[in-house]
């Protein structure tokens, strides 16, 4: 005779009642057919599918007893044998990562997202909060708000009837909520990704250099108005970045030191890198900026790699011309190509991060794409974007906790 019964304990976390209860059931030599647990602010959660062959009458009392002890409340269900055949056949289904991220995590937030799950046929395993414990901070200070940041990372499982729907449907709770949602694949390659390429300009830094030098030029509005429509992917980048370098013609190479040592960070950069290099990623900068500037957030950061524009200086002024070769949309995508080679890694381990419409390309040939803060023709186009936190949030796209940093 055999019994599948499924035990879930719920009650007070406290050493050893995990064990207290897997020792009881090892005296019986009982077969576990599954387990999870979860705490939740010190309240545990414990299911156990066991197979018992035998009477399961006496096992069931020994149980409760223990349990009883333990000050915890138990419940038994039985499960149909069909039933657990059916769930053993459910194995090879695919199976998704939904990041969601935000300021702060309301149910309104929560409600949305799960209604979007299962209205397209999918169920949630597992629910984990990625980020730190939120403090309770008033909700009304501008100051506070911008410190905190939530993330709680959703495990599905199921086909999906309708991909584009899928995403669809989420980026429209992003607009209404002003979160952020990410959808991943949860393969092999999403626990192994080895290098993350950065654009600079708006990217790592909050500015784009090549404006900061029309405005010590006297060209500064002429010049943000052109890389705005470059960025906007209306103008050809090539043509336009040569533009905007004439413009500057005479103007002196001191200007490049002063104004690098004012470059705005993005929030996060700093936390993003340290953590990057503790886990041993390689990191490298590909823009249509300036290599100047790219070296110099090189020896802040420890950045593996840096490819971006050469300015021609000829006598202490800059010339306003740009050598070749010119790093464009295309130019990004081929270098992170010949990055993963020469890292000897695949396509699928490599992150690209970045926000103008000159990086679409490259975050289109890398495993995980993000655009961040970015211009709305690479929102659309990108498969993931972030657009409420900082640049570190990538880590939980990474599926990196917070905790994992407190650890040093």
């Amino acid at each position: 005779m055999t019994e599948l019964v499924l035990i879930n304990i719920s009650g007070e976390d406290k050493p050893g009642l995990t064990a207290a209860i897997s020792e009881l059931l090892a005296e019986f030599d009982i077969d576990i057919l599954d387990v999870g647990q979860a705490v939740i602010h010190n309240h545990l959660s414990l299911g156990i599918l066991i197979n018992i062959t035998g009477h399961a009458a006496p096992i069931r009392e020994e149980v409760l007893a223990k349990a009883q002890a333990l000050g915890v409340n138990i419940k038994f269900s039985a499960v149909a044998e069909a039933s657990y055949e059916d769930w053993v056949g459910l194995q090879g289904r695919s199976r998704y990562i939904l990041t969601l991220l935000a300021r702060r995590i309301k149910a309104t937030h929560i409600a949305k997202v799960a209604r979007v799950i299962a209205d397209n046929g999918l169920n949630i395993d597992n629910i984990v909060r990625l980020s730190g414990r939120v403090p309770l901070v008033n909700p009304q200070s501008a100051a506070s708000e911008v410190k905190t940041k939530a993330c709680v990372e959703f495990s599905l499982k199921g086909e999906l009837r309708d991909n584009a729907a899928f995403r669809a449907q989420l980026l429209h709770v992003c607009g209404e909520l002003d979160i952020d949602i990410a959808v991943q694949e949860d393969g092999l390659f999403r626990r192994n990704r080895r290098l993350v390429c950065f654009d600079m300009d708006s990217t790592l830094i909050s500015t784009e250099v090549i404006d900061e030098l029309a405005r010590l030029a006297g060209v500064g509005e002429e010049v943000s108005a052109v890389t705005e429509r470059a960025m906007q992917g209306e103008l050809d980048f090539k043509a336009s970045l040569r533009q905007r370098v004439a413009l500057l013609k005479g103007l002196p190479e001191s200007s490049l030191q002063q104004v690098a040592e004012h470059l705005p960070l993005m929030e996060g950069v700093e936390h993003l890198f340290a953590m990057l290099k503790r886990l041993g990623y390689k990191t490298a900068i590909l823009s249509g900026g300036f290599t100047y500037f790219g070296e110099v957030l090189q020896q802040k950061f420890g950045v593996d790699y840096v490819y971006a524009n050469e300015l021609e200086i000829i006598d202490g002024k800059l010339t306003g011309r740009v050598l070749e070769p010119i790093v464009d949309a295309q130019r990004k995508a081929l270098l992170l190509q010949a990055l993963a080679k020469q890292e000897n890694i695949s396509l699928e381990q490599v992150i690209a991060v970045g926000d103008g419409a000159n990086d679409l390309a490259m975050l289109a040939v890398a495993g995980l794409g993000i655009a961040f803060h970015a211009k709305p023709i690479v929102r659309a186009n990108a498969e993931q974007a972030i657009s409420t936190l900082g640049l570190d949030s990538i880590l939980y796209l990474m599926g990196i906790r917070d905790r994992d940093s407190a650890r040093g």
